[in-house]
């Protein structure tokens, strides 16, 4: 294995921590800013919609540039971003620094995981995407307990300000270790869309979406919830750290289960039990033990579906497999600004404990789906839907 794909797995993770570290620190945020905690969610949602969008339009605009020369250029621009963040003095700053930052994120994680394959000889092809992915799971898992523990000991300013040294350190190492690597022709951003023409594939692309939404209603918010049950500072950010684990376990079980039973008993298991842990969530909290024990089982599958729904992936469109990652990447994060997003609307109109029953509902919807898809045929490539 080319050694060069470990450091790609670490630039995207530096990249992906970005994304939920404001998760955690919401009410921090909020109170500097002089802003309401669904406003400040948003900024979680504007970020995961702009990463969804942007990422297969810039990487086809860019096919041309030479890669590590992009991949510097991306990481001196997410820098500047994350040093605007750093020194935002208003909701609208912060904004910006946020729609920036997202963009190019997208680009460089696209940029990880495409090189990771082009760098390494075929037989170690999925394995080098697997490594290089697992930077972005660890940095989506860990990077809310990170910012609150930063956020807790120095202000919610110095996450960002972690960020932007890691990214200053992946700058030298990418610039001085990486070797300059040649353009290859990418799929078409027409060609992808082709992709969506066959219902069983978009119908898997939307439980993704619903799912993750279902997650996000009441992670996005998680910090809120575990305010109104007195816990505070360091239990909160012990609570997310079991989270954290919880949930890296989880994505090793679902790869393990779905190889065992299957992807699709799989998909199905994982989505009743965790529609079943988080609806229960609001119902445990006067019992402390069960409460982190239902947590912890929620933490678990908010991951354990993903290696099922790749494989599923694979199976229904072999021959369009590398397309249908790229959307389902974006269909994910689609999923964490809808569901970030409608977490904001229920928390200033119900409050916050009401997310949780909204996630079940959002959980349960993405099992009626997939229940669908897994109803109709065999999906097509692209060569048979054209």
């Amino acid at each position: 294995m080319d050694k060069r794909v470990y450091l790609l797995t670490i630039v995207s993770f530096v990249v992906g921590l970005v994304e939920l570290i404001l998760g955690g620190i919401l009410h921090l945020v909020a109170r500097d800013l002089n802003v309401s905690l669904g406003q400040v969610g948003m900024l979680i949602s504007i970020f995961s919609f702009v990463f969804a969008v942007s990422g297969p339009i810039l990487l086809s605009v860019t096919a041309k540039i030479e890669r590590k020369k992009l991949m510097l250029l991306a990481l001196l621009f997410f820098f500047f971003a994350n040093v605007l963040a750093l020194l935002s003095t208003g909701y609208t700053m912060l904004l910006l620094a946020r729609v920036v930052s997202a963009m190019c994120a997208a680009l460089l994680i696209s940029l990880c995981v495409t090189i990771a394959s082009n760098i390494v000889t075929e037989q170690y092809r999925a394995r080098a995407i697997g490594i290089a992915f697992m930077g972005v799971t660890a940095s989506l898992v860990l990077g809310v307990p990170l910012g609150l523990m930063l956020s807790n000991a120095f202000g919610w300013r110095a996450s960002f300000l972690f960020i932007a040294i890691l990214t200053a350190l992946s700058f030298i190492f990418v610039y001085f270790f990486m070797e300059k690597i040649a353009p290859k022709p990418s799929i078409p951003l027409k060609e992808q869309l082709r992709a969506l023409k066959n219902s069983k594939i978009v119908l898997i692309q939307l439980t993704s979406f619903l799912f993750l939404a279902g997650h996000m209603t009441l992670y996005a918010y998680l910090t809120p919830f575990l305010l109104t049950l007195g816990l505070e500072g360091n239990w909160i950010s012990i609570m997310y750290l079991i989270f954290g684990i919880a949930a890296v376990i989880g994505g090793g079980i679902g790869g393990f289960l779905s190889d065992r039973f299957g992807p699709k008993y799989t998909i199905i298991g994982v989505i009743i039990v965790f529609a079943l842990s988080i609806f229960s969530i609001p119902y445990t909290t006067t019992v402390m033990p069960v409460f982190m024990f239902v947590m912890m089982v929620w933490g678990m599958l908010s991951w354990a579906i993903s290696p099922a729904m790749q494989s599923y992936l694979i199976a229904s469109a072999p021959k369009t497999s590398d397309i249908q990652q790229s959307l389902n990447n974006s269909a994910l994060h689609f999923g964490i600004a809808f569901g970030s997003m409608s977490g904001g609307v229920i928390i200033e109109q119900a409050g916050v404990e009401m997310n949780a029953s909204v996630g079940g509902v959002f959980a349960l919807l993405a099992l009626m789906v997939v229940s669908v898809s897994m109803r109709k045929g065999k999906g097509k490539s692209i060569s048979e839907v054209a």
